[in-house]
């Protein structure tokens, strides 16, 4: 029995080798992760994954790195909602991360439509403990932006630079801030 921490979306084998237990869906003959927890694989004649909340969930502090995915955008600011807390599950908290939080760099020509776009998932950094609502989140290191993204055509995206993601199947391009991969 082996297990390691999820996020919603994350691809957890093919169905051809596993069956897909509680906490898992079936797409296009994969099985990813419906919810974020715990990833546990049975060993049974056929495999079974399945996807468990933990019972251990962090909170955020001022200088923890956070997983989230973009909620909404508006000119000024993007809502999210913090999935992870450093490589721990969390539960419910909201955070935003505000333009001149983006980039370290030509703030006045940030715009929050080129960086993120709903649905995305952002590793980012806590700032400040926010007002009664949300967090407040930085993705101005190099190391920190838009970590997965679908294209407008729900296509996976790969970062191919630092401000951009191309689709791949259709390679078209669109604007996003990517973190710097490891």
């Amino acid at each position: 029995m082996s297990a390691e921490c999820v996020t919603p979306g994350r691809r957890l084998g093919p169905a051809t080798e596993l069956e897909a237990g509680p906490g898992t869906y079936v797409r296009n003959g994969m099985i990813y992760a419906s919810i974020l927890g715990t990833k546990s694989t049975s060993s049974q004649p056929k495999p079974t994954v399945q996807v468990t909340r933990s019972a251990k969930f962090a909170i955020p502090t001022i200088g923890s790195h956070v997983l989230a995915r973009v909620l909404r955008i508006n000119p000024r600011s993007a809502s999210v909602s913090i999935m992870m807390v450093d490589s721990t599950p969390c539960k419910d908290f909201l955070g935003t991360v505000r333009v001149q939080d983006i980039r370290a760099t030509e703030k006045d020509s940030v715009r929050v439509h080129t960086s993120f776009r709903p649905g995305d998932v952002i590793r980012a950094e806590v700032i400040s403990l926010g007002d009664q609502r949300s967090y407040y989140l930085s993705t101005a290191k190099d190391e920190f932006g838009v970590v997965f993204a679908q294209s407008v055509d729900g296509n996976a995206m790969v970062p191919v630079s630092w401000e951009e993601m191309q689709d791949t199947k259709t390679l078209g391009v669109e604007k996003r801030k990517c973190a710097k991969t490891f």
